[in-house]
């Protein structure tokens, strides 16, 4: 089973952001990769939420604290549900990026979450995570409600929180961090923080993630298969060349029921390691020309003129706008139904 999700996207569009057919479109709502939602995804009961695909428990209030607070009221926040026993629960924790990112939609906007979602007072704004910025670690990672953006914003900001709790299901890899900060960016003991790296929750990796097979490397955790050089096509393009260049590809490919395409958000996403930066992947990777900025195949739903994109130094998941040559191409592989 693959270690990310997909995004939900199941239209597809041009480089103006119409509408068009998917097929043979080598897009996002083509290929629909991914841990696949069910089809009754949100179960409540009472004030709290499951989270079928993933197992992660959810206030159904989004706006808990009422008020934006800085990240590490919001850690104190949750330590005080935790006293509280809040609806029950004693394992309340702020979200690490990965767990707060699972809730996004591709295909949805104010907010980015899933159509038929039950939440109430969702905030069409930033909400915090438990994941510290390694490239800025008097920053944090959140997230903008309102088109899924995530990005790092300074932890004396004032964001809202949207406590989770239970493990969950162990489908969402760990994000990487060992190592907790202060909202200063000074590294701390992480015992009692309940910060990402304390708890460090989700599917964990193994030590030989990545097998090199020739000029391809498979990652193990998610079954996919990534060019060994992030950077076949030498140099930036926009997106519909990114598209047209990855069909071209005559490269050997392990199995026949491969192909190769251009990666979606999550699966570009999901190489991400949130312990580095510059570039924010796992120690010791053997990829080679890795670059900053690399498209993805889905498509802003926000803006559908823009695609999403990866900002590898950082590990930020943003857009671009589809008609500018900004961006890497960086294909990967995975077996096609």
């Amino acid at each position: 089973m693959p270690g990310y999700l997909s995004t939900g996207q199941y239209d597809c569009y041009d480089i103006k952001g119409t509408v068009i057919p998917c097929e043979n479109s080598g897009q996002d709502g083509e290929f629909r990769t991914g841990i696949q939602w069910p089809q009754e995804r949100f179960v409540v009961d009472g004030q709290l939420v499951l989270d079928q695909l993933t197992g992660l428990q959810w206030l159904k209030n989004a706006n808990p604290a009422e008020f934006p607070i800085t990240w590490q009221e919001a850690l104190d926040y949750i330590s005080g549900m935790n006293r509280e026993k809040r609806e029950g629960c004693s394992d309340w924790r702020l979200p690490n990026r990965r767990e707060l990112r699972s809730l996004m939609a591709f295909e949805t906007r104010k907010p980015s979450l899933p159509a038929e979602h039950p939440f109430e007072n969702v905030f069409l704004g930033w909400y915090w995570t438990s994941s510290t910025a390694a490239i800025h670690p008097a920053y944090a990672w959140y997230i903008h409600m309102e088109g899924a953006r995530m990005f790092f914003g300074h932890k004396e900001q004032y964001c809202l929180l949207w406590p989770v709790c239970s493990q969950g299901k162990q489908i969402l890899p760990v994000t990487g961090q060992k190592k907790c900060y202060d909202a200063a960016g000074n590294e701390i003991p992480c015992r009692g923080t309940g910060q990402d790296a304390e708890l460090q929750i989700g599917l964990a990796w193994s030590q030989s993630r990545f097998e090199i097979r020739q000029a391809m490397v498979l990652d193990k955790l998610t079954g996919l298969v990534w060019l060994q050089d992030a950077d076949v096509s030498h140099g930036t393009m926009n997106w519909g060349e990114a598209l047209h260049n990855v069909k071209k590809l005559e490269l050997p490919l392990p199995e026949k029921t491969m192909r190769w395409r251009l990666p979606t958000i999550n699966e570009l996403e999901s190489l991400v390691d949130c312990s580095r930066h510059s570039p924010a992947l796992p120690h010791a990777h053997p990829f080679k020309n890795v670059r900053d900025t690399y498209w993805s195949s889905t498509s802003s739903f926000f803006e559908p003129a823009w695609a999403w994109a990866l900002y590898l130094n950082k590990g930020a998941t943003g857009v671009g706008f589809k008609q500018e040559a900004g961006f890497h191409l960086w294909p990967v592989a995975a077996k096609v139904d």
